[in-house]
């Protein structure tokens, strides 16, 4: 009888969030209003800047400084920031509201009180409970806020993530950040400490690239398409009451407050110290120059079949790889290949080509099940050739305390960087993992280009710290005749050999194992 009461309970569980996400409704968008990017005039100081070093160049190139550093991706975004002249367009998957995220919207409000056009273009996975702090942003004189393929907010989330699985559960992933459309921050990075060396818990790896002239054109183009997509609500839209005058004085104190308490912080002092900003203030940045492309999926991605192909841009991406001579390296935090990858990078390694995969290990990663889905193509990958590598990083005590007092210590570290360079010369940063989740669900962006100092910065990078920051894994064979996977590295400065997945508890190997056996593939 008992266990009658439960599934009775439980199915009354399930029925009631159906109906309650069957209630869930969003406001008519169809009267929001349309803008575009404002042209590049030739007049702003960048843009002038920019024509005068390019002068020795081919009109086609564009001026790119790679941002592999944390601080110096923040002082990139920032120093960009203080100098637009008329517009910052910016689309984000995440902005958190610590530390990163309140300097960043900072200088937002700062360029905004110059007279600059901000418009900002959130995804709603990380808005839920802050539309009205969101909507105080909006207020502001030349700032306008739009949230992509927002949930209904009369009716709370969880039943809308259970209910619209594969519908709700894809997102705009995109990350850029454009200023006066002649430069932009292009990567992996969402704006929260952990993205820009600022937590002392955790430190994600990342990459971004700045890219000045032409190219920034192409990415103002995608950013036109969702700002003015009927998915982009405007956030006053979304409300369900009317921003008052005192709401917006007491937010703005809060938020004038967190200002106060960060302005003397250990942080901004590692700011003004970064390698970027030393190379700004002496006049020595030094860019490369290249041709270059931008892939992004259209917006109608999230609306149109997984099966529809043509809105994935991940086939503009193959034949760069396919055409490979030499070298493949690539970079992807959540990596699940599928059959079909799995046999794409298979044939590449057995006609020759070294190819070589850094991705998470399952200690590193902050998703278990993308390890899950990963972990079934590793022997296979490893049979045909394909080298991985799998972050190392064991977090200590003190490690965390140094950080804390701004010291360079190494707290945990999860590679978040999504980015391949091929045969020395092909490059491509941007917010596209190769899981299925980034392929056929979500909405991407990212640039190809073409230059071989940057891509000898990358492998060199590589090959000189990945004995000591990864894992090489290895196909062996025990005496029986099993095959089983070896993990070899270092720790403290020691070689050790593991041959069960290191630094992981024998709970945290069962549950991914039993994750393994879930059909979600196409979600992680």
């Amino acid at each position: 009888m008992n266990d009658f009461r439960k599934l009775f309970y439980r199915s009354l569980t399930l029925i009631s969030l159906v109906l309650l996400s069957a209630c869930a409704s969003l406001p008519n968008n169809a009267d929001r209003s349309l803008s575009y990017v404002l042209p590049d005039t030739g007049q702003s100081t960048l843009s002038k800047g920019f024509q005068q070093k390019a002068l020795s160049h081919p009109e086609d190139q564009s001026a790119y400084y790679l941002l592999d550093d944390g601080l110096d991706a923040f002082v990139a975004r920032g120093l960009l920031a203080q100098h637009a002249e008329q517009s910052i367009d910016l689309q984000y998957y995440m902005i958190h509201g610590d530390e990163v995220g309140s300097l960043f919207v900072d200088q937002l409000i700062k360029a905004a009180d110059r007279g600059v056009r901000i418009r900002l273009l959130l995804d709603d996975i990380d808005e839920g409970h802050r539309d009205h702090r969101i909507a105080v942003l909006d207020q502001y004189s030349n700032i306008e806020v739009r949230i992509f393929t927002p949930f209904g907010r009369n009716v709370s989330r969880l039943p809308q993530y259970i209910t619209g699985f594969g519908t709700q559960t894809r997102r705009a992933h995109n990350k850029s950040f454009t200023v006066d459309n002649i430069a932009t921050v292009i990567g992996g990075r969402n704006i929260g400490d952990e993205y820009f060396s600022a937590d002392p818990n955790l430190e994600f790896q990342d990459v971004d690239v700045l890219a000045i002239g032409p190219i920034a054109k192409q990415v103002s183009s995608s950013f036109d398409l969702y700002w003015n997509s009927p998915l982009s609500y405007p956030i006053t839209l979304l409300l369900d009451t009317a921003i008052t005058e005192q709401q917006v004085t007491q937010t703005h104190q809060i938020f004038q407050d967190k200002l106060v308490k960060y302005q003397n912080s250990t942080y901004l002092q590692r700011l003004h110290d970064s390698n970027l900003s030393h190379q700004f203030r002496n006049g020595t940045i030094s860019y490369h120059w290249a041709t270059g492309q931008v892939y992004a999926d259209l917006p109608e991605k999230l609306t149109t079949s997984t099966r529809d192909t043509e809105h994935h841009m991940i086939h503009d991406l193959k034949p760069y790889v396919a055409k490979a001579e030499h070298d493949v390296l690539i970079f992807s935090p959540y990596f699940v290949p599928g059959k079909e990858g799995t046999e794409f990078l298979s044939q590449l390694a057995q006609k020759g080509v070294r190819v070589r995969i850094l991705t998470n290990s399952l200690s590193s990663t902050d998703v278990s099940i993308v390890h899950a889905g990963y972990a079934r193509y590793r022997r296979t990958l490893l049979r045909n050739g394909v080298e991985i590598y799998e972050l190392n990083k064991k977090t200590t005590k003190e490690d965390r305390e140094a950080k804390q007092e701004g010291k360079l210590g190494h707290s945990k570290s999860s590679l978040h960087a999504k980015a391949f360079v091929v045969d020395d010369y092909d490059i491509f940063i941007g917010s596209l993992n190769l899981d299925q989740r980034s392929i056929s669900q979500n909405t991407e962006i990212g640039i190809v280009f073409q230059s071989a100092e940057i891509a000898q910065i990358i492998s060199q990078g590589f090959d000189e710290n990945i004995a000591q920051a990864a894992f090489k894994l290895s196909l062996q064979q025990a005496s029986n005749g099993a095959e089983y996977i070896q993990w070899e590295g270092f720790e403290n400065g020691k070689p050790v050999v593991f041959t069960l997945e290191p630094y992981t508890s024998a709970w945290r190997r069962f549950t991914t194992s039993i994750l393994r056996l879930l059909p979600i593939e196409s979600q992680i």
